[in-house]
This record gives C-alpha cells, structure tokens and sequence, in this order.
C-alpha cells in the first residue's frame, strides 16, 4: 500500500544515511521501524499488580452477610 507520509527533512536526512550506511532501502528502514515500534507495545501490556490479602483459600467472611450488614460493613454504621 502506498501512503504518503511528512517526516521534518532533518530526520529524513538522518535515514537516508544511516539506510545507504547500513545497505538498506528507505522503504526497508521505515518499515522495520514501524515494526520494531509495534511489537515492544505490544509487550508492554500493562498487568495490575496482585495486592491481594489474606489467605486466598480461606473462607470469604462476607459470603453470607446480608445487602444491609456489608452496607454498614463498608461504611462502618455511618
């Protein structure tokens, strides 16, 4: 596919020379630019933390509470 792309003319100049300096097209550079840009997004998918407490195998004490008792449970009889 073709595209048209502005890049500011001093960047360009920097990947004309390094692409005639490392043998490769321009095309060729941009691409694996673009590439390489993607793919470490990809891996930073953020993960939340586990700050979980407690004994996770342990009995859920609220389990069996009603609506009302972990209402004032949450908000301590407020």
């Amino acid at each position: 596919m073709k595209t048209t792309v502005e890049i500011p003319d001093a960047v360009l100049d920097r990947a004309r020379r390094h692409a005639r300096r490392t043998g490769r097209s321009l095309r060729a550079l941009i691409e694996e630019g673009l590439d390489l840009v993607l793919r470490s997004e990809q891996s930073r998918r953020y993960e939340l933390p586990d700050r979980s407490v407690g004994n996770p195998r342990a009995p859920n004490p609220l389990e069996h509470m009603s609506w009302q008792e972990l209402r004032d449970e949450i908000y301590g009889g407020r």
